[in-house]
């Protein structure tokens, strides 16, 4: 199958399946989200494949999460202020099966991460089995400076604790470094080797048998789902309800997008957190250090 939003390919038994939008920082529009699903039953069907690695295009980023200037029409009303409780759930249940189809998948996926890995995307990431960056990656789970919940909650506390809540409730952009000091990638390469070291890595981890990829990931995944995973996720996915629409700083967001633009909307949100942010916070961290993300590429 031809896709316009992600490329696949897969070779001596490990799939490769990278998000391909790198002119918008490979934000996640709800046609990526269909196609990389698509792909990735093709690798669970090929008996030939054991692993599977996500990337995304360009030197960039992973993704900057969801497409916030994305058409969302399939789902609902375009301007986002006419939005019903139906269409908001329907949007988020888009986005909820897109993130959690790595867990489900039978077989291994790790993420590659190369530069930002923001929102949604990092939503997305957690989800994963196994997550390698580059040491110049930048992470985030910044949606919630805009009022909106991360439903993935549950899956971050897993990995990181209770580290977790401070990273939530300030929307602190971090680093390589401090990703991995927090147990949140496995390792961290530089950059010009992260392709050549994951790629060893998947190799090898292919060379184990089927049967005992998929039943060990079976026997980690149901460990969660005994400890009740998806009574947690349900709850956070009801949440996020309440917050997308509630009389929240989204509010407020959604209305300067509609009435604007996406960057403006944006450039009102760092405004109210511009004359608190510190040598702790994203703004002065190293992680800033570089060119921050576009607002309109993502970010949700």
């Amino acid at each position: 199958m031809a896709y316009s939003t992600i490329l696949y390919e897969a070779d001596d038994r490990v799939a490769w399946i990278t998000l391909n939008r790198p002119s918008k920082r490979n934000a996640l529009s709800l046609k990526l989200c269909a196609e990389f699903q698509d792909a990735l039953v093709s690798a669970e069907r090929n008996p030939d494949v054991r692993v599977v690695v996500v990337k995304g295009a360009g030197d960039r980023a992973f993704s900057s999460g969801f497409d916030m200037g994305g058409d969302k029409s399939e789902v609902g009303p375009s301007s986002l202020e006419n939005w019903s409780l139906d269409d908001w759930s329907r949007y988020f249940d888009l986005g909820v099966k897109f993130i959690r189809s790595v867990f489900h998948c039978s077989k291994p996926v790790i993420a590659m991460i190369n530069g930002y890995c923001l929102a949604g995307a990092l939503s997305f990431a957690v989800s994963c089995d196994i997550r390698y960056c580059s040491d110049d990656s930048c992470f985030g789970a910044i949606e919630t400076r805009m009022g909106i919940g991360d439903t993935e909650l549950p899956m971050m506390s897993y990995l990181i604790g209770q580290r977790c809540r401070e990273l939530v409730y300030t929307g602190d952009m971090f680093d390589a470094q401090h990703a991995y000091r927090l147990g949140l990638v496995n390792h961290v390469f530089p950059k010009d080797r992260l392709e050549e070291e994951v790629t060893r890595i998947a190799k090898r981890m292919s060379r184990v048998s089927l049967p005992a990829l998929v039943w060990s990931k079976r026997a980690l995944n149901n460990t969660l789902l005994a400890a009740g995973l998806d009574s947690a996720l349900r709850y956070s996915f009801a949440a996020d309800l309440i917050i997308g629409k509630s009389d929240s700083e989204f509010k407020r967001f959604r209305t300067i997008q509609s009435s604007e633009d996406a960057k403006a909307a944006f450039k009102w949100r760092d405004s109210i957190f511009a004359p608190f942010e510190s040598e702790t916070s994203w703004v002065s961290s190293r992680a800033a250090s570089k060119q921050s993300p576009k607002p309109e590429d993502g970010a949700g």
